[in-house]
């Protein structure tokens, strides 16, 4: 999934707008019924014995939506409705945005996001292709859960098999580092969960959030949003003080854990995205169509420089 160029380049405060708005009116809206659980979930008591939670889908904010969130919250919306009960340009590009966030999610991504069923046979799938020589990464459940990091392993066997001889750190057990003169300029915070070609100097970094055995959308899993938007922070002060740019990317997968729990969360994914903090998503099965291609553009890049 890569950003809209409409909404790209918005100034912080058509993006606290949104925050706002979406805060006040909601992420959702109730649908029908209630999603089904993937198969070998333990269904959490608060949910209901046949489902998971309810089928709601993500909510297109409109106009009358966004005044009234402003109302209740005392806010001015002079800014985003005309006296005559038109939007101005601001409040346009807000009603277009929440209406292209819920697009997207509703009727692409939804659709790519798996479980843990089709993950272990798109990984069976990638094996049989590509003949991996590196070791598959695991999952940090137990017992019967146990089992191979899917969504990672996809990943490293289609960078494997693409970069080429160029090489990349699978898992960086370092801090990502950007040198001038063989000195560091910039050392991002946290590890990241891969690299090409190296972790120094990197052209491209990336995050994995697979989640397919949780049964609840917990802090754990939030807390992963905001690691992503607190690296995609740094690297955007690189690119400004520095002109480096080091591509970001974030490969997330769980059909029940994003979808039927998080779709606020996967909102707010959408936004990081189109802030520059990200600069491409691929949700589930996305990596298989789109890895490929950005791969074979990182080593053109790494071409050129050497």
């Amino acid at each position: 999934m890569k950003p809209d160029p409409r909404f790209l380049n918005q100034p912080k405060s058509f993006w606290a707008n949104v925050r706002t708005i979406s805060q006040e009116a909601g992420y959702t809206r109730p649908g029908q019924g209630y999603w089904k659980v993937p198969p070998g979930l333990t269904i959490p008591r608060n949910f209901k014995t046949h489902g998971g939670p309810s089928k709601n889908t993500v909510f297109a904010v409109d106009l009358p939506s966004i005044a009234q969130a402003f109302h209740k919250l005392g806010l001015k919306d002079r800014h985003v409705v005309l006296p005559s009960g038109k939007p101005t340009k601001c409040g346009q590009l807000l009603c277009d945005y929440f209406k292209y966030r819920a697009d997207v999610l509703n009727n692409e991504v939804q659709a790519n996001l798996m479980d843990a069923g089709a993950a272990r046979k798109l990984f069976k799938q990638c094996k049989r292709e590509y003949s991996p020589t590196l070791p598959f990464a695991m999952n940090k459940q137990k017992g019967n859960k146990r089992a191979e990091a899917y969504l990672t392993c996809i990943v490293n066997m289609i960078v494997e098999a693409y970069t080429k001889g160029h090489g990349f750190d699978p898992d960086p057990h370092k801090l990502t580092t950007v040198t001038d003169g063989r000195q560091p300029i910039r050392t991002l915070a946290r590890r990241l969960d891969g690299a090409f070609p190296s972790v120094v100097n990197p052209i491209a970094v990336w995050e994995l959030k697979e989640y397919y055995y949780t049964t609840t959308f917990g802090s754990r899993v939030a807390d992963g949003v905001y690691e992503t938007l607190l690296d995609g922070m740094e690297l955007e002060e690189l690119r400004e003080a520095e002109n480096v740019h080091v591509k970001h990317y974030l490969f997330a997968d769980s059909h029940f854990t994003w979808w039927a729990c998080g779709k606020s969360y996967l909102c707010r994914i959408v936004d990081m995205l189109h802030m520059g903090y990200v600069d491409e998503v691929l949700f589930g099965r996305e990596v298989i169509e789109r890895l490929p291609t950005l791969v074979q553009e990182w080593v053109r890049e790494a071409s050129r420089c050497r």
